[in-house]
């Protein structure tokens, strides 16, 4: 999935601009401070926003336009979506997270 995101490091904290072609790869990078760079050292490991596009070209595209809006818009958006910065990564494991639509269909009986 291409994916414009957003990590904090906590509610209002550091915010980092990123964006990927496997989200829940790269979220986990994050998280686990394997990625030498800003997230690493600023502590951001919390997933509080993320867009999908159809095309990397696209989503590259908003990621630069994103890193040039002014810090209160970035705000704005990731509490738009998720108002209490809430962190989304443990959701790609619940049937009903974020990205519950990419779960496989559970078997009937």
């Amino acid at each position: 999935m291409n994916a414009v995101y957003m990590m904090a490091s906590r509610r209002h904290g550091t915010i980092y601009v990123g964006v990927t072609s496997d989200l829940l790869r790269r979220a986990s990078q994050h998280r686990e401070g394997v990625l030498d760079g800003f997230t690493k050292r600023y502590g951001v490991k919390r997933l509080v926003w993320f867009e999908e596009h159809d095309g990397i070209g696209d989503a590259i595209r908003r990621e630069k336009r994103l890193k040039e809006y002014p810090r209160q818009w970035k705000i704005n958006l990731i509490e738009r979506e998720n108002p209490y910065w809430i962190d989304l990564y443990p959701g790609f494991f619940r049937a009903e997270g974020p990205l519950s639509h990419l779960q496989p269909p559970t078997p009937s009986m």
